[in-house]
């Protein structure tokens, strides 16, 4: 593929992962956010992570900027973008990609004539997916709660056990895990840090790098780590980071965990097979309280 010009606009999951498949092609990018980094929805530690690794990789991101207009001539786009310090740019593109945020694609269903109520465009429902329309129920992206594929999945599943008569437990959106598909992979659940202590928690972070672990080492790929928050009264592990080899896998030991209400000292007293990728999310746990068996010091 010819060399070409790519401009993101937007850095959230969906402008990490395109920028890192066209840069796989062979595509010069540029990710333009507005926010002050990269995934600003994720725990800062791991935003920052992943733009290093981004910018390894060749790609360009330009965050605490802002779209101005974009102009186009002879198939060539020209964006100017702004900068935080107000000084302006103009970027050339052979294509722009908008990946901004999700909208709702409601339209034409008949939902208002059936008396359906929406908010935002998106179709309200209670905890049990029912609609303010008795009998007419509402699951995945249409909901606007969390536009995930396995989200959907977990609605479906409820909404039917709930019209059969029975009573799942209700989800917990916060407690969903999600993921970004670029490389390094990006995943979590919960709470981040700042989020945390803004809650008023008194806040333990156990971080444990996959350089250490011998898995990664021996894959080729031990860049990142996990990052494990903690409530520091009752040892719950209440946030799930991961940057690094198969997060998203991995991912699924912290869902179960945060659905157990587990604690870092059970986490790090469970056996995990050696080598694996998931003797980190241990590691992670025991450096809680500074108990890592094959990284002593904390890394940031």
């Amino acid at each position: 593929m010819d060399e070409y010009d790519l401009l993101i606009v937007g850095g959230g999951p969906v402008g990490c992962e395109f920028a890192y498949l066209w840069r796989a092609y062979g595509g010069e990018v540029t990710v333009v956010e507005m926010l002050d980094r990269l995934l600003p929805t994720e725990d800062e530690e791991i935003s920052r992570r992943l733009e290093m690794a981004l910018r390894q990789q060749g790609i360009r991101s330009m965050t605490g900027a802002r779209v101005e207009g974009v102009e186009v001539a002879n198939g060539k786009a020209a964006v100017r973008v702004s900068a935080a310090n107000g000084k302006e740019e103009e970027l050339p593109a052979d294509k722009v990609l908008v990946g901004i945020g999700m909208a709702a694609a409601t339209e034409g269903l008949g939902l208002e004539a059936a008396g359906v109520k929406l908010d935002h465009g998106f179709v309200a429902i209670d905890e049990r997916m029912r609609t303010n329309v008795p009998g007419v129920y509402a699951v995945g992206d249409v909901t606007g709660k969390l536009l995930l594929a396995h989200v959907a999945t977990a609605q479906g599943v409820a909404c039917v056990e709930a019209i059969a008569g029975q009573e799942p437990p209700v989800l917990d959106y916060v407690n969903m895990p999600r993921a970004t598909f670029c490389q390094p992979q990006v995943a979590s659940l919960g709470l981040t840090e700042a989020q945390a202590r803004e809650q008023g928690r008194q806040v333990k972070v156990g971080r444990f790098p996959f350089r250490a672990n011998p898995k990664a080492m021996a894959m080729g790929v031990s860049e990142g780590l996990v990052k494990l928050v903690v409530d520091a009264d009752y040892g719950d592990i209440v946030g799930y980071h991961v940057i690094g080899p198969d997060a998203a896998e991995l991912l699924t030991e912290g869902s179960l965990g945060r659905t157990m209400e587990a604690s870092a000292r059970e986490l790090g007293f469970t056996v995990h097979i050696h080598p694996t990728l998931s003797e980190a999310m241990k590691e992670a746990a025991l450096a809680v309280e500074g108990e890592a068996i094959h990284f002593w010091r904390e890394e940031r």
